[in-house]
């Protein structure tokens, strides 16, 4: 008689998550939230949400990402998906309306089903404006993501102060930090202007800011001086970009050490030794490296910009004195409340511990999620009873009527469009785009004469 083989214990299948996003940032922020949330490496499916902001395939490949399989759907076909198919987590990467909707429309799909994905949403960066909307519009997901100390505080006392259960929010840090910390200057001395796309949203500021930078590298020939950009000409990010700055740059004579760039941020923050911005996300990337980092006050210190939430951090600074050579020293008290590492990828993260462990909270609440016997019916704090005048609109956006169901004429199949119906959507977006960019300046101008 042979010998028995020994049995092997079975492997443990991979967690499967699903992750819906309507921009490349939002894509970005979803995709490694993510892998930072879930044990081992997930099998991800990925869904971009069609729409004005929908990701080229230069953003997608810029984002560096990972994912199985990445397709575009509305949000009736994204619901049909989630029907039929089986995940463990589903992350919300959208806008906040775009959360709203479609939590309303996995309420329709999943009614009666004990067993579907923990829902998780939270912010791509800071969150500078419409704290209370945007936060009663993500409600209703299993965890809400603050991505610092202080937002999480916030959130709670925003959640509360409506009488809604503010029990989802649950800190954590920015998914994307990382890097090496800041070793001292590069030969060339490397500074970066982060632009961003509506801040500010007037020609005038725009302009402004891009002259101050072309004149530091005059000013500085011995350094090299870069306009980090997050857009070419007819893409959209998370926000619409009415006057690229590529095209403000084609009227200026710049000097040779002056130039645009494009690129993962990751690295080009290997090679900054200043970054300048106005309020992006950038700065904290910058800040987690221990990079010098200015937020810009030439233009006031204004919550329409941003910058306001820089209040406290020692980084505020103007042209004039980064000109003279000032170098920021950012405040640590006020560095950890942003969930930014105070020494690196090693340093500070939520809650005071390290950033390898600024996740632990989400993990541990993630897993009791998926070990209960079932999962209660989403809950969203907006409701027709809540919100009737308010939510219908919101849903109706995304051909969804106020029970969360399709409306008449929303797309009738999940499936690839064909090459025709392909070519015209590209047409319309694009036409969209050059309307953006290019028709609506010149009829806001002509309607102030």
């Amino acid at each position: 008689m042979p010998p028995r083989t020994p049995s092997t214990p079975s492997t443990p299948k991979p967690p499967r998550v699903a992750v819906l996003a309507d921009s490349d940032t939002r894509w970005k922020w979803g995709a490694l939230t993510a892998g930072r949330v879930l044990p081992g490496s997930p099998v991800l499916d990925g869904f971009l949400l069609r729409g004005r902001a929908t990701p080229t395939p230069r953003q997608l490949r810029e984002v560096g990402a990972r994912a199985d399989s990445l397709r575009e759907v509305t949000a009736v076909e994204f619901l049909r998906v989630m029907a039929r198919e089986s995940y463990d987590v589903l992350v919300l990467a959208l806008v906040g309306g775009g959360v709203q909707a479609v939590l309303h429309g996995l309420g329709r799909v999943w009614e009666g089903r004990g067993e579907r994905p923990v829902v998780v949403t939270g912010y791509v960066g800071v969150v500078y404006e419409k704290l209370a909307d945007g936060l009663l519009l993500r409600h209703g997901a299993d965890l809400v993501l603050a991505n610092s100390r202080q937002d999480a505080e916030r959130f709670r006392a925003v959640y509360e102060g409506v009488g809604a259960d503010a029990s989802a929010v649950t800190e954590v840090a920015l998914p994307f930090l990382g890097g090496a910390p800041y070793a001292g200057e590069h030969t060339p001395y490397t500074v970066v202007f982060a632009a961003q796309p509506s801040v500010p949203e007037s020609r005038e500021g725009r302009a402004y800011l891009l002259e101050r930078l072309v004149r530091h590298a005059r000013l500085h020939p011995e350094r090299e001086v870069l306009l980090k950009l997050r857009s070419k000409p007819g893409e959209h990010t998370t926000h619409i970009e009415e006057l690229p700055y590529q095209k403000l740059a084609q009227k200026l004579v710049a000097p040779p050490n002056f130039r645009l760039v494009y690129g993962n941020m990751g690295e080009v923050l290997d090679r900054t030794d200043l970054m300048v911005t106005v309020s992006s996300t950038a700065a904290l990337e910058s800040l987690h490296r221990r990079i010098p980092t200015v937020v810009l006050t030439d233009l006031g210190v204004r919550e329409a910009l941003g910058n306001h939430h820089f209040v406290g951090s020692g980084c505020l600074a103007s042209w004039d004195q980064l000109d003279a050579g000032h170098r920021p020293a950012p405040d640590e008290e006020w560095v950890a409340r942003q969930g930014v590492a105070a020494g690196g990828a090693a340093g500070a993260g939520a809650g005071g511990g390290s950033y390898a462990t600024a996740f632990d909270a989400a993990r541990e609440r993630i897993a009791e999620l998926l070990a209960a016997p079932a999962l209660p019916p989403l809950n969203p704090y907006y409701t027709p009873t809540t919100a009737p005048g308010y939510l219908p609109g919101i849903l109706a956006r995304h051909h969804l009527g106020p029970d969360g169901g399709p409306l008449p004429g929303a797309p009738a199949a999940d499936k690839e469009p064909g090459p025709v119906r392909q070519i015209v959507r590209r047409a319309a977006r694009g036409a969209y785009r050059h309307g953006v960019q290019r028709v609506a300046p010149v009829i806001r101008r002509m309607g102030e004469l």
